[in-house]
């Protein structure tokens, strides 16, 4: 096959290094032990709700992903287990953004020791049908404009969309509140199917109750009328030797939905649905035929109905520029936007923007530094707040 279909992601966490070291485990010993470490610091530099403030945070996961097919117990079989503990501050909520300029923050409690994933996938008819059921992260599955293209020629590959690090990369705001995401997990089935290399279907359904403000990724499954439900389609293709993919996807989402508006007036609806897509392009190969080095472009987009959640409408956009300083070819930088349209029912302002830019610089091994500035012209938290601005530096250091 040319590529691995784009709709066939796990994300384990981390390379195997530890396990590789402290146990023996090579990549086709069937057991990978391994896992994560982000350290970062943020300071508000002007404007939002606390100006000049500082904050840190720090998060460390471990993972054992077992191949039960390698591992000669099951046919087809993978099993997947990774433990988060995350100690953070209200960096976004200091700024003032709705939508958080920090993705590595996401909803209260900032303090949690969580089983942040469990599952087991099984693989059937010659790889063109996964099933997996158990405690996962739906944004790795949906609406993931960061997944890579893998391609056997290496030169064109999109080892990931971009390296920003606001909220809306990771979850798309118009989903912001309904769709389980880092670091609130959830219970479910997810089915996809890979009709054809360049094709896939997938659809999932969840423990929807991060609806109703429960912190799933620190409970077990609840059945109680609360269900997230998702499906996407997409693919991938080349355009003069130049890769690119795109994901269409709608959702709905289950129950009695409850908001606080304003003069705390109480809004509710039965249940909500939505729609967005993304799509990726390599626009500039620098070393056709040597390396991966280029410019990479994205777009996002999301739209819902909904009269409770906090963003009814998003647009997003980016470029990435992969290893263009002579001799770093592992580094990159890039720019973006994330602008939503805020629900009028709960808050004054009707939208709110993002400007971000990155460097992301390889200190040794798969060890990053990234350096981040935002931007957020008019903080949507509250009508009358002032211009932010916030820096971020962090260290990633998968293990």
């Amino acid at each position: 096959m040319d590529s691995s279909n784009p709709g066939a992601v796990n994300a384990i966490t981390g390379t195997g290094a530890l396990g590789k070291k402290v146990f023996g485990f090579t990549p086709d010993s069937g057991v990978q032990l391994g896992g994560l470490w982000i350290p970062d610091c943020n300071y508000l530099l002007a404007g939002g709700l606390k100006p000049h403030r500082g904050g840190g945070n720090n998060l460390l996961q471990l993972s054992l992903y077992l191949d039960l097919e390698k591992l000669h117990i099951w046919k087809g079989g993978r099993f997947y287990v990774d433990f988060l503990q995350f100690n953070g501050s209200a960096v976004n909520d200091e700024a003032g953004t709705v939508q958080g300029y920090n993705g590595l923050v996401a909803q209260s409690p900032f303090h949690r020791s969580e089983l942040y994933q469990l599952w087991f996938q099984q693989i059937l008819f010659d790889e063109k049908f996964f099933v997996r059921i158990g405690k996962v992260v739906p944004s790795i599955d949906f609406n993931n404009v960061v997944k890579p293209i893998h391609l056997n020629q290496k030169s064109l590959e999109i080892p990931a969309t971009t390296g920003l690090i606001y909220t809306p990369i990771f979850v798309n705001s118009s989903t912001l509140g309904v769709l389980p995401a880092y670091y609130d997990s959830a219970y479910s089935i997810t089915f996809n199917v890979f009709p054809t290399k360049h094709h896939y279907f997938s659809c999932g359904f969840y423990d929807g109750n991060l609806a109703r403000g429960v912190r799933t990724g620190l409970r077990g499954p609840e059945f109680n009328g609360y269900y997230f439900q998702i499906g996407e389609i997409g693919g991938w293709w080349k355009i003069n030797n130049k890769p690119g993919n795109i994901g269409i996807g709608g959702w709905n989402q289950t129950g009695q939905l409850t908001a606080e508006g304003e003069n705390n007036t109480e809004i509710s609806e039965k249940g909500t649905q939505g729609f967005y897509l993304f799509g990726t392009q390599r626009l500039w190969l620098q070393h056709p035929e040597k390396d991966s080095s280029g410019i990479i472009g994205f777009i996002q987009y999301g739209i819902n109905n909904s009269k409770t959640l906090i963003i009814n409408n998003y647009y997003g956009a980016g470029l990435t520029f992969l290893g263009l300083i002579p001799g770093r070819s592992l580094d990159s930088m890039g720019c973006g936007f994330a602008l939503a349209k805020l629900n009028p029912r709960i808050f004054q302002r009707s939208y709110e923007l993002i400007l971000q830019a990155y460097d992301q610089i390889n200190l040794r091994g798969s060890a990053y530094f990234l350096g981040a500035l935002s931007y957020i012209p008019h903080p949507g938290a509250e009508e009358n707040l002032q211009s932010a601005w916030a820096i971020t530096g962090r260290i990633i250091f998968p293990f």
